[in-house]
């Protein structure tokens, strides 16, 4: 499979990866999450982002699903922050 630049996991076929972090995300304490809009917000901007790769963010390793979904967590990026 061709890895998808610009892609979420779902979007990019990783069905397997995606249901390991959306269950993950599902059973995180609401108080640790952003609120939604502040996580679609922070999601656009990783899908703008010239190091996403298969929902992968180049720059750290993470699943960017679960970095934007974070209160303590900021773009990894850090010489070009987006949110």
């Amino acid at each position: 499979m061709q890895k998808c630049k610009k892609c979420l996991l779902y979007e990019a076929g990783e069905k397997e990866a995606y249901k390991s972090v959306s269950d993950y995300l599902n059973n995180l304490d609401d108080s640790l999450k952003v609120d939604s809009k502040t996580y679609q917000f922070r999601l656009e901007w990783c899908k703008s982002c010239e190091n996403l790769i298969s929902g992968m963010c180049l720059k750290c390793g993470c699943y960017v699903e679960i970095r934007a979904a974070l209160k303590d967590k900021s773009c990894a990026d850090y010489d070009n922050s987006k949110w």
